[in-house]
């Protein structure tokens, strides 16, 4: 990671830390929680090979603005913060790839402005008409789903960085972790949680969203709120691959099932012994299936 040349750009009324490698049409890497640009080290040396490959810190984390307000976090913020770095580097449309919490916001974006995402790819990230489904009906994944509620509480913070981030450690070496994280890594990892807001900004991802194991009727509401939406608000048109570790602890295999009839141009390729983070553990089988579906 020491290898790569940060860069930043003043863009949506803030300003965002990436990393750029090689030349050509842009595939922007985006990242979820905890990480940070780092999560696409391996993926940053293969495909700058032959494209723009450009990682950022999302809003929130590490080196990009962390924006005191929680409204701040809501995804049509996020989704203009991928558009206006897109138009700052020269590009009118882009291949998204995306994990996690930048995965959400890679689907909203697909969703929204598919004159822009030339192809999408999604690793562990449900869309969100699914994700609703499931927590709504799946008692599995209500209970998978049961840390998002201690991210979104006030006592976060507090509970995740004790013990110099311990808590943070713990939570990425489970869902069925198999990533072996280097001791280089570690530390890199627990410097940009340090980094003053970082760790309020991640967890205000989780605190602006309406997707969360309900605890009362409101929040059974506002969930079938999303699934209530027209069906051409929830359409993905841009073809689209999701690459899904099915040892993931946190989302489970369901987020999967009936995912065609949101997606137009599927492709599901399953990793068996892949877990949450499968792009850390298999990066090489990874890189193979985006090659094979952007080919």
């Amino acid at each position: 990671m020491e290898e790569f040349q940060s860069s930043y750009a003043d863009v949506n009324g803030i300003r965002l830390h990436y990393i750029s490698v090689g030349q050509g049409n842009l595939i922007m890497f985006v990242h979820g929680f905890p990480e940070f640009w780092g999560e696409w080290k391996n993926q940053l040396v293969e495909f700058g090979k032959d494209y723009q490959a450009v990682a950022l810190d999302m809003r929130g984390y590490n080196l990009s603005a962390k924006p005191d307000d929680v409204e701040a976090y809501q995804a049509k913020y996020l989704i203009k913060d991928l558009w206006d770095l897109a138009e700052h580097l020269g590009h009118q449309k882009l291949i998204l790839v995306a994990h996690d919490w930048g995965g959400a916001v890679a689907w909203s974006a697909a969703m929204r402005y598919p004159e822009w995402v030339e192809k999408l790819v999604i690793i562990n990230s449900p869309h969100p008409a699914v994700f609703a489904r499931e927590l709504l009906n799946n008692p599995a994944q209500q209970e998978a789903s049961q840390y998002m509620l201690l991210f979104r509480s006030a006592k976060a913070e507090q509970t995740l960085a004790q013990n110099n981030y311990a808590g943070l450690m713990d939570m990425v070496t489970q869902f069925g972790s198999k990533w072996v994280m280097t001791e280089q890594d570690r530390l890199k990892y627990i410097e940009a949680w340090s980094q003053p807001g970082a760790l309020t900004g991640g967890l205000n991802y989780y605190r602006v969203s309406p997707l969360y194991p309900p605890t009362s009727p409101d929040d059974e509401a506002r969930i079938k709120s999303i699934l209530n939406l027209p069906p051409e608000m929830l359409a993905v048109k841009v073809p689209t691959l999701v690459v899904w570790g099915e040892q993931d602890h946190a989302l489970l295999t369901g987020n999967l099932d009936g995912l065609e009839d949101y997606v137009e141009n599927l492709t599901i390729k399953r990793i068996p012994d892949g877990s949450h983070w499968v792009s850390h553990e298999q990066p090489d089988r990874v890189n193979a299936l985006i090659r094979e579906f952007l080919s």
